[in-house]
């Protein structure tokens, strides 16, 4: 390679085996990363790597250059199916979103960098996001929807406005945006919006009429039922989990088997590492397949 210009520097760094997680997806959740898997004997690699160091410095901090020789990174290269050099891989937000083999032209190159790094209507979620944290929830719903009209498919700017549509209890509208959302990264996330706003549907029932008909009647699933959606609703995850449960014991099918789904909706709420999904899962588990 040949020596790089001290203003590229800043925006280039060599990776290997050790540091690539952090280096790279964990950094692309910040920034775009441009992974360049390249080595010594490759001579494409020697046409291709100063373009893409030059870019990198023409670009300042848009994107960053993660240099990666193969020679000296086996286990990673081996690990990403690397099988022909040069190969450019483009990171954002934790995940692969384009690549090339090959030393293309700058045309072609610069083609590539506008599909790796964010576009008018990524850069608005980007703002939108952060004005609906700091609470200006009306500023930030017209941001997301401004993002919509630049890019219909862009489906953090759903997730965004699914969000503040649902805090404002329009759940529908912010069901039809989560359904919208196609499979990747973005789609956890909805996932998770989409089973809190199951969970709280069953806000409005009586809990002590319906522990006095269980109590009388601990056959009575729908008021089971119905008590465990009440529980949930109010965040007491644990003891909708324990009626939940005694239903799937009772009665599996009941509701369309409607008490193991709406566990699941708790685990996906909770998270699958929260202790309360570690310890129910197990138990649904062993009556399912008991």
């Amino acid at each position: 390679m040949t020596e790089r210009d001290p203003k590229e520097t800043a925006w280039v760094i060599d990776v290997g085996d050790a540091d690539f997680e952090n280096a790279v997806i964990e950094r692309s959740q910040r920034a775009p990363v441009v992974v360049d898997f390249w080595a010594p004997w490759c001579g494409p690699c020697r046409a291709l790597g100063p373009l893409l160091e030059r870019l990198a410095g023409e670009y300042e901090g848009a994107f960053v250059l993660a240099r990666v020789n193969v020679d000296e990174a086996p286990a990673l290269a081996a690990a990403l199916r690397i099988s022909s050099i040069p190969m450019v891989v483009g990171f954002r937000d934790g995940a692969a979103v384009a690549e090339f083999v090959g030393a293309l032209p700058e045309g072609e190159v610069r083609a590539f960098l506008e599909r790796v790094l964010p576009s008018a209507a990524d850069r608005l979620v980007a703002d939108g996001e952060k004005l609906r944290k700091s609470g200006h929830a009306a500023d930030a719903e017209a941001t997301f929807r401004r993002a919509l009209e630049l890019d219909g498919r862009c489906e953090r700017a759903m997730l965004g406005l699914a969000m503040i549509l649902s805090d404002r209890g329009q759940d529908q509208e912010a069901n039809a945006l989560l359904d919208r959302i196609g499979p990747g990264p973005v789609r956890a996330e909805a996932d998770r919006l989409a089973a809190e706003i199951r969970v709280r549907e069953g806000a409005g029932g009586d809990e002590r009429a319906l522990r006095a008909k269980v109590a009388a009647d601990p056959g009575d699933l729908e008021s089971r039922f119905l008590l465990a959606q009440v529980l949930a609703a109010a965040s007491r995850h644990g003891e909708a989990l324990d009626q939940y449960l005694e239903i799937v014991r009772r009665d599996r099918r009941f509701r369309d088997e409607g008490a193991r789904k709406a566990m699941l909706d708790i685990f996906a709420l909770l998270g699958p590492q929260h202790d309360i999904t570690v310890h129910y899962r197990s138990e649904l588990a062993k009556v399912l397949f008991s």
